[in-house]
């Protein structure tokens, strides 16, 4: 049988992106999470990861590029999911790993992204655009915030009296399904596969 196809995941929050490619892992899959780095040492990610058996870690300083390449080298990762993940990975380990790197952002890119652009602020701003549609995108992660190629989107309506938690919530639930395919899809590729339409 093949090896698995390795993944870490960064996260500096509960981490249900993390559980949901956890739970799509489970399920008779080519790929398997072998490493969680979190900045926050409180992070749920971090227990959902020890609650999965999967080896979770306090990144010491998110800024130390060398110290976080090797800890994802070591784990010998294939792919590196930011999954939630709120800190500018640093140039040399995104050099490290290039075209082997994603990110999950909560709107559709290249609109409502880069420095500042997360959480309630970005569903905030897509409301106060008048924009009638939202969604998820995954792009491959570059020196700049979500500057990277798109490789999937998928979308969500915005609906008349949405609320930032509103949509966020509809976003998230994109998210979940969207972030696992495009990891399973790379898992069977061996390499990142572009899923955009």
């Amino acid at each position: 049988m093949a090896e698995p196809y390795r993944v870490a995941v960064l996260a500096s929050g509960g981490g249900s992106n993390l559980q949901a490619i956890l739970d799509a892992c489970s399920r008779r899959s080519p790929a398997e999470v072998v490493l969680v780095l979190s900045n926050n040492p409180d992070a749920g990610a971090l227990t959902r990861a020890q609650n999965a058996g999967v080896p979770a870690e306090v990144i010491g300083s998110p800024a130390d590029g060398p110290a976080l390449t090797k800890a994802l080298q070591d784990a010998r990762a294939d792919l590196v999911v930011l999954a939630g993940y709120l800190k500018l990975v640093p140039p040399d380990t995104v050099t490290a790993f290039a075209g082997r790197m994603i990110n999950v952002h909560p709107a559709l890119l290249p609109d409502f992204g880069g420095p500042g652009m997360y959480g309630a602020r970005v569903h905030r701003a897509v409301l106060d655009s008048g924009a009638s549609v939202s969604g998820a995108s995954v792009h491959l992660v570059t020196t700049e915030f979500d500057r990277g190629e798109v490789i999937a989107q998928r979308t969500v309506a915005v609906l008349p009296g949405d609320s930032p938690d509103k949509l966020a919530a509809r976003v998230l639930a994109v998210e979940h399904q969207l972030l696992p395919e495009v990891v399973m899809a790379a898992a069977r590729a061996g390499r990142v596969v572009s899923l955009a339409k």
